[in-house]
This record gives C-alpha cells, structure tokens and sequence, in this order.
C-alpha cells in the first residue's frame, strides 16, 4: 500500500498543463546598441539615459586591447556579423555603434551600411554624427575637445569633425592607448582636465570623447560650473538614437536634467 501510494505522486509529477496565452507588443521605441568587446562603460550609461519604456538590446563587436587607427578601422569587417546576432525578427527604430573614434577611421557612412546588412532597422548612428547633430541644436561649433587616446587616434576624429563644421581648437588628451585603463581614468581626472580646456576660451562647448570614458556623473556640475554645453560620446549618442525615433529632449543638454 505504501509503495502504491509512492509510485502515484511519483506519476504525478509528469502531469503537464497546457495553456493559452495571449501576445503584447512592446508599445515604445526599439533599440539596438553594437558595443565594443572592450569597453566596460556604454550600457551602465545607456541604462541612465534611456527612457523606462524603450526597449534597448545590445550585442557585441570584437576590438583590439590597444586603440590604434589600425585597430579601429579592423572593426568594420565584424559589424555585419554582431548586427546578425540580435533576435532574427529584431526590427529596430534605431541602430547605435558606440565607437566615436572607429567612425572616424571607417567612415559613417559605410558603418550605416555594415551595420544595414545585418539587421533591420529604420536608421544607423554613432556618436561622430550625433555630436555634429547635438551641436547644430546647441549652435555650437568650436569646442574644447578631451581625448583619452593618442594623437593618431584623436587628430583623425578631429579632422572628420572640422570637415562637418565642427573645430576643435583647444585639445587635450590623457593619452592613453590601453582601454582597459581608459575605462579606469577617474572623474576627478575628467573634471580637471575639461576645466583646464574651458578656462582657456575661444570655445562654446566641451567635448569628453570616447564611449568608455566614464563621463555621466561629471558632466552636470562641469555644465553649471562653465556656463556652456558639455557633451559626451555616450550622452550625444544616447539623445540622437530617441530623437531619430521620434522621442526624448530636442537638446542633449536636457537629457541628463533628471540625474
């Protein structure tokens, strides 16, 4: 009798139930974010910056341990390949590639189309055209310009942005070529340098380059303290992706208000 009992709840336990169920789309924009397998910083900031009804979904690009233009300009081979890993019935309002400098060296325009081959989406940025975007709103067109790279790396984003009507008159740089410690440079350090830049004038806003800087914490009090724009990669990059889709702040600079 024991043992009948046992081999009953036993049994029981294979019982499956099926169940209806009914589907609900998601009702605000679609997201995705090509992030460089090195960097550390772009999808805590995305996290910030975008609003509680976006969808955003990330896949990553294989990049080098050392930023050199060489490096940068191996990434255009696998964007096609890390927009092909998002969900196949993936259709997105906007595509962002967080690399300012790669966009640089490969070109935006050829990034839209790697990026296009691999994934269905109503648009392609970056932060190199929404920089040039976020400063059109401002009417900005001389900024302080902070690296963390080597001037080889820096002087061609550089270039790029003076042939978009963007110059950059003052520069300054940590200079360093390693990203696992651009991810590391402290806000303090950020803070001090951005200063330094402004105090110098001849300049209508700041610009902290690179999506694996670590920038968002900084730039509010440097905003009130200057008395002029301070941008970022990650920032511009985040309000161009919700204004090509129809949605957050006409200005960058509003995009951080809340925090």
């Amino acid at each position: 009798m024991a043992f009948a009992a046992c081999a009953r709840r036993h049994a029981g336990i294979f019982v499956m139930s099926r169940f209806d169920y009914t589907v609900q789309e998601l009702a605000g924009p679609k997201f995705g974010l090509l992030v460089l397998q090195a960097d550390e910083t772009i999808e805590r900031d995305f996290r910030r910056l975008m609003p509680a009804g976006a969808e955003l979904l990330v896949s990553r690009v294989p990049s080098a341990v050392d930023v050199t233009p060489e490096t940068l300009a191996a990434m255009k081979d696998h964007l096609t390949a890390a927009a092909t890993l998002f969900p196949d019935r993936s259709h997105f309002d906007v595509v962002g590639y967080g690399c300012t400098s790669a966009t640089a060296e490969i070109g935006a325009n050829r990034v839209a189309e790697q990026i296009g081959a691999g994934v269905k989406t109503d648009a392609v940025t970056e932060p190199l055209s929404a920089l040039v975007a976020a400063c059109k709103s401002l009417e900005v067109s001389r900024i302080g310009f902070l690296s963390p790279y080597l001037p080889a790396v820096s002087n061609k984003l550089r270039d790029v942005l003076a042939s978009r009507g963007i110059e950059s008159p003052l520069f300054g740089s940590f200079d360093e070529a390693i990203e696992a410690r651009v991810v590391r440079i402290d806000g303090a350090s950020i803070r001090t340098a951005a200063r330094t830049l402004a105090r110098k004038g001849e300049v209508d806003g700041i610009f902290l380059s690179c999506t694996n800087l670590r920038t968002l914490d900084v730039i509010p009090d440097l905003q009130r303290e200057l008395d002029m724009p301070v941008l970022s990669s990650n920032l511009v990059l985040a309000w161009h992706m919700l204004r090509l889709a129809g949605e957050g702040p006409v200005s960058p600079d509003q995009l951080l208000s809340p925090c």
